[in-house]
């Protein structure tokens, strides 16, 4: 005779409860090497910010040591990293922060 945990009983009643997944972000670094201009573009061109946006972002790099530039999964992501060093900028995936 096995006994069942209330946990099990109640799981096995309601079911699987599936939690979505915590919002990702992708982090573009400043960094000595590359100019504001290219990071700017390097934004229009892979994220398709409008030039107003690029810049505003780029600043935030260059000002604040960090720009939060692209929100999603974390495998998605990781593609964005990915292709920021492939462009030579520094970038990280983090969870986002809570609101």
């Amino acid at each position: 005779m096995t006994l069942a945990s209330p946990d099990t009983e109640l799981e096995s009643e309601l079911g699987t409860v599936v939690l979505p997944d915590v919002p990702w972000v992708t982090i573009v670094w400043n960094d000595p090497v590359n100019l504001m201009t290219y990071v700017a573009w390097v934004f229009r061109s892979y994220f398709g910010f409008s030039e107003q946006e690029a810049h505003r972002r780029m600043l935030q790099v260059h000002e604040e040591g960090r720009a939060v530039v692209a929100t999603g999964s974390r495998e998605e992501m990781e593609r964005h990293v990915q292709a920021m060093h492939e462009y030579g900028l520094w970038a990280t995936v983090q969870k986002q922060d809570a609101p």
